[in-house]
């Protein structure tokens, strides 16, 4: 029987990956890459956000969305995480939630298959960059409403998606309400990813004494988009455990101690050092 330590023991996997337009030929990809995660000794595998469909036009997006109910991507992942007996993170994929909007959905399916947990990006990603690149995600996306936490037998996991990592009210907000871990499956541009990426996920960490885990999009999609890669996975300390490269689809693994988050907190006991204040203006 293991012991109390063991049990707070477990190792994690995140997937990278290439996503299409092709929803048939994503799942292959996906599922590809979670199998050798899982032959890989993982027990927690996450993808990244849009694992199931990359898709910038709007009348296509729509056309290849559908609701919750009856998704045969859901259940493909449903039969997939029972398979293999691994909590199975789908980092997000689309579900149309009204006829003219779709929900960034985060899933976490059980080992037996039953949908643990879901989460709604809340922070949509509106902005011109440098070079003529456009994001109007809240064209097409209805933003979430409620922050999630979901019960591993490790410890608590905080649900969040990309974008949302700029909002650090959010991920303290997770914390004190008792995340060990935090998941962040994203599809970071690149130039925003060659200037953040590894400072605002290690700075997450160091905020809330998590663990971070970052399964990240990769390269040139079929849409046009282009992202950064570089999933990552960071401990409460703020050291990266794994890193992938910015070129390929690939799987890391990481060995998580669950004793690093109280080690942490213990050092620097900065959540529970919060002080009322007022802004002023001198």
């Amino acid at each position: 029987m293991p012991t109390a330590t063991q049990e707070r023991r477990f190792r994690a996997a995140l997937v990278q990956m290439c996503t299409g337009r092709d929803v048939a030929r994503n799942l292959v990809e996906m599922t590809k890459l979670i199998r050798e995660a899982a032959a890989g000794g993982a027990q927690y595998v996450q993808t990244p956000e849009v694992s199931v469909l990359m898709e910038r036009d709007r009348a296509r997006l729509f056309v290849e969305t559908r609701p919750e109910e009856g998704n045969p991507a859901i259940a493909h992942c449903q039969a997939l995480a029972r398979e293999l007996g691994i909590w199975l993170h789908l980092g997000s994929m689309g579900v149309l939630v009204k006829p003219d909007k779709i929900a960034n959905r985060s899933f976490l399916f059980s080992p037996e298959g039953r949908i643990a947990a879901r989460y709604d990006k809340i922070h949509m990603f509106d902005v011109e960059l440098p070079g003529g690149e456009s994001y109007r995600e809240s064209r097409n996306f209805e933003p979430g409403r409620k922050a999630v936490l979901a019960d591993l037998p490790w410890g608590s996991l905080g649900l969040t998606i990309c974008y949302d990592m700029r909002f650090p009210t959010l991920y303290r907000a997770l914390a004190k309400s008792g995340a060990e871990l935090i998941a962040v499956p994203s599809a970071f541009t690149v130039p925003t990813g060659q200037a953040h990426w590894h400072v605002l996920l290690r700075a997450r960490a160091i905020e809330t004494q998590c663990f971070v885990l970052a399964a990240a999009q990769v390269g040139a999609h079929e849409c046009g988009r282009s992202t950064y890669g570089h999933s990552m996975i960071v401990s409460p300390w703020g050291e990266v455990l794994a890193e992938a490269d910015g070129e390929k689809s690939t799987v890391i693994f990481a060995d998580i101690d669950m004793q690093a988050v109280e080690e942490a907190r213990k050092r620097i006991p900065s959540l529970r050092h919060d002080r009322p204040f007022e802004v002023t203006h001198a």
